[in-house]
């Protein structure tokens, strides 16, 4: 295949001509680049074809690059990512095709199939996000990811024990664990703070709306393809959806840019204020090379801010009360209609759940407030439990069904944004946090899948309880951050952080950025 720009083939030279341009227009000029503490470089002033703009024209330029960035990423990552989550959950709905009882498996046998994807989900997410960082090609590494993982999932089909299935469900967790992590940083190089929360919104779209499509295909596939080719439904599931995977994973190649620095799609003038966006909005330069960015100094920076830790307990808590959705159909299918219907009751809740998580996205964004926007929704999740687990009667319990998904999520990807928001510079910080939380979070799957044998229905008392207690404590964690973060403003609002006693205890943000008004995200 020829080096296409959007493949990101032939990166160093693209990045190499792009910086020694860059340099020399700039190094003798007021927007020259100087080191920072944290491996970056800061920008006193904007570059000349910037600094020339009226306010006027710089918003107009600014709002066609972000739409241009947006088309370019968006529905591209987002499709990726209802594949991604397709692939991972439709054991769900296996389950009522035929898997297991085709494959005389226990229900204990069942549910240690569905957590051993989050075993090597949980091992691959950092190494993965620091190497993305560190290759810095996210347009070649995100859809090479998504080929082997599309492969590995109509594999599935083939299983004939237990045993090859759990082998099977390993690998697909240890490769698909590049995804997620791997585009939030994606998109938080490419995107401001003030921007960030409504795309990630947009991206874990991917997800709910995988979760509506997953319950709509699954009783096509169930109702028309049971028996075809001596197969059954649930075999046909795996196939189908393994080669739509592979055939996006393809057109990937052709859309998805790298980073700022080092794509080609954009022209020269839009790539400045592309770079210079992301430096004013924090205050430093972000991806530059990969010699900047190290594996140990970007664990190191990251483990040693105590933020980090607490966006862990959060985000832990929050997906730990969300594990319900991973046998979402088991659940449903406890109100005593038939296979068909119960698939086709999941999707309501993800339809909601879109609805509600892109308004309050919209809204985090547009008020520059984090922390009611995670909290509020979790409330309703709370009660939501509380329901489900209270009653056997069919109205409220579909009710609370309808709440489980939207109280979860709704709050959960403006705090995936927060994590960004949080811990900004430098970039292989960034990486670091955001795989590890990630797969710190998702490891409440491995354990979470034994709260649902069967025997617990339709109730599911303890595991109503457990993601209730949960709901409860990463509302406190949130409440704890929102408490560090005004003191760590208050510090920047008296100076401090121009000593560099900010950069001292691992924040990552210079003196300069808080001369440019760096302030964390509330």
């Amino acid at each position: 295949m020829s080096a296409s720009p959007a493949l990101g083939l032939g990166n160093r030279e693209i990045r190499g001509d792009v910086d020694d341009k860059f340099n020399a227009e700039h190094t003798s000029d007021a927007g020259s680049l100087e080191p920072t503490k944290s491996g970056g470089r800061s920008r006193r002033e904007a570059p000349p074809l910037i600094k020339d703009l009226s306010p006027e024209e710089r918003s107009n330029q600014e709002l066609k690059l972000v739409r241009k960035i947006d088309v370019r990423l968006l529905p591209m990552i987002v499709l990726m990512y209802i594949m991604n989550y397709l692939d991972r959950n439709n054991i769900a709905a296996a389950r009522l095709a035929g898997l297991e009882d085709e494959l005389n498996l226990s229900s204990t046998q069942y549910l240690t199939a569905l957590s051993i994807l989050f075993v090597g989900y949980l091992l691959m997410q950092v190494p993965s996000n620091l190497f993305l960082n560190k290759l810095g090609k996210p347009a070649l590494y995100l859809p090479t990811v998504m080929i082997v993982w599309g492969v590995i999932s109509a594999a599935t089909a083939g299983a004939h024990s237990f045993g090859g299935l759990i082998a099977i469900r390993f690998f697909l967790g240890f490769v698909e664990a590049a995804y997620f992590p791997g585009c939030l940083f994606f998109l938080s190089s490419w995107y401001t703070r003030k921007e960030l929360g409504f795309r990630t919104a947009i991206l874990y779209s991917g997800s709910l709306l995988s979760g509506a499509f997953s319950g709509l295909i699954s009783a096509g596939i169930t109702n028309g393809l049971d028996g075809a080719k001596g197969l059954r439904a649930w075999r046909w599931l795996f196939i189908i959806e393994g080669a739509i995977t592979i055939v996006i994973a393809f057109a990937a190649y052709l859309v998805l840019p790298n980073f700022p620095r080092t794509t080609t799609w954009l022209t020269e003038n839009e790539r400045e204020l592309a770079i210079w966006r992301l430096n004013e909005d924090i205050g430093e330069d972000d991806w530059v090379g990969s010699e900047q960015q190290t594996f140990l100094h970007g664990i190191k920076l990251a483990f040693a801010d105590i933020k980090t830790w607490i966006l862990m307990v959060l985000l832990f808590c929050i997906v730990a009360s969300g594990t319900v959705t991973n046998l979402f159909p088991t659940v449903v299918g406890t109100l005593g209609y038939s296979n068909i219907i119960s698939l086709l009751l999941t999707v309501p809740p993800y339809v909601l759940g879109v609805m509600t998580t892109f308004i309050n996205a919209w809204h985090a964004d547009r008020t520059g407030e984090r922390y009611f926007h995670i909290t509020l929704p979790l409330y309703f999740a709370v009660i939501a439990f509380i329901i489900a687990a209270s009653t056997t009667t069919t109205a409220p319990r579909y009710v609370a069904m309808m709440m489980m998904v939207p109280g979860v999520y709704t709050g959960y990807v403006v705090a995936l944004a927060w994590i960004s928001n949080t811990l900004p510079r430098p970039p292989a910080k960034r990486a670091a946090a955001l795989a590890a939380i990630n797969a710190v979070s998702n490891s409440s799957s491995i354990y979470a899948s034994y709260m649902y044998p069967e025997s617990a229905g339709p109730r599911y008392v303890v595991a109503m309880s457990v993601n209730c207690v949960t709901a409860f404590i990463a509302i406190c964690a949130a409440t704890l951050l929102r408490f560090v973060l005004v003191s760590l403003n208050k510090k920047l609002n008296r100076g401090e952080a121009i000593e560099g006693a900010v950069v001292s205890i691992g924040e990552g943000i210079s003196g300069e950025a808080a001369r440019k008004g760096f302030r964390f995200v509330l």
